[in-house]
């Protein structure tokens, strides 16, 4: 089982942020990513219907005999908080709680901001996960429903005017409240980075919960000896349920030129 595949899905290509860390971090493993591309965004669902489509999304990977699961979507890994997708079978881990933990330790006056999806925002997951670790950390929300599309659609080059005026518009609320770390809960944020440190000053820790999930997946994995022995570069396969063109044209941006890399469309049952 060591040389089984890590699995990660999300609702489109922001679980590359997860996939790109992967590959960083743990370079000899096999990766396979799942992006239902052709039902994004799963932030404007009903909490029922991210379920349903999780429980696909999951199996897709399971079926593939992975050794683990990175849900790299902040509505999924809310929406699982109170109904679940896995049965224990095998290890996985969601985005909220690796990204909470982070967003504790690095808080110096307690003051935690969290953007997210409608949905993922609506949840309350994020903060009741904060609140459960410390119960006197201010933790101050905002949905930012219009960043999506903006990675999406290529918005992310630093000065682009537009995202900015909507980076501004979505946070200035953080700024007014102080808060020191900003929880991005979607996986798609880190690519408007810049545009948030430019914004809020370098003095806020900005929490990628993609990149801080593969990091506790690697520790999950080491405590249970399942990292792979193998010396040579993994593999990454990636899947999509919609446009493998469309697709292909994100991977670069979020991975850049990769080897030991296929893209495939597959359909989800």
């Amino acid at each position: 089982m060591k040389d089984s595949a890590i699995g990660v899905f999300d609702s489109g290509v922001g679980g590359l942020t997860s996939v790109g860390e992967l590959r960083r971090i743990l370079p000899h493993e096999n990766i396979i990513f799942l992006g239902d591309t052709a039902r994004l965004p799963y932030g404007t669902k009903s909490p029922d219907t991210v379920h349903r489509y999780a429980l696909e999304d999951a199996r897709f990977l399971q079926e593939r005999d992975v050794k683990m699961i990175i849900v790299a979507c902040g509505t999924v890994s809310s929406v699982m908080m109170t109904k679940p997708v896995f049965d224990g079978s095998l290890p996985y881990t969601g985005v909220v709680y690796p990204a909470v933990a982070a967003a504790v330790k690095k808080t110096k006056c307690k003051r935690i901001g969290v953007i997210g999806t409608s949905a993922t925002i609506k949840s309350g997951a994020y903060e009741q996960a904060i609140k459960d670790i410390d119960d006197s950390i201010t933790v101050v929300t905002k949905a930012c429903p219009m960043f999506v599309p903006l990675v999406e659609n290529g918005y992310t080059d630093y000065g682009n005017k537009i995202t900015a005026s909507i980076v501004e518009d979505y946070l200035s609320v953080m700024k007014q409240e102080r808060v020191d770390a900003l929880i991005m809960g979607c996986t798609h944020y880190p690519h408007l980075s810049e545009f948030f440190r430019d914004y809020l000053g370098d003095k806020v820790e900005l929490i990628s919960s993609g990149g801080e999930a593969a990091k506790f997946a690697r520790r999950v994995l080491e405590a249970k000896d399942l990292l792979s022995d193998r010396t040579e570069e993994g593999k990454t396969e990636l899947y999509c349920t919609d446009s493998v063109e469309l697709f292909s044209e994100n991977v670069e941006t979020f991975l850049g030129e990769s080897k030991n890399l296929s893209i495939s469309k597959c359909v989800l049952k």
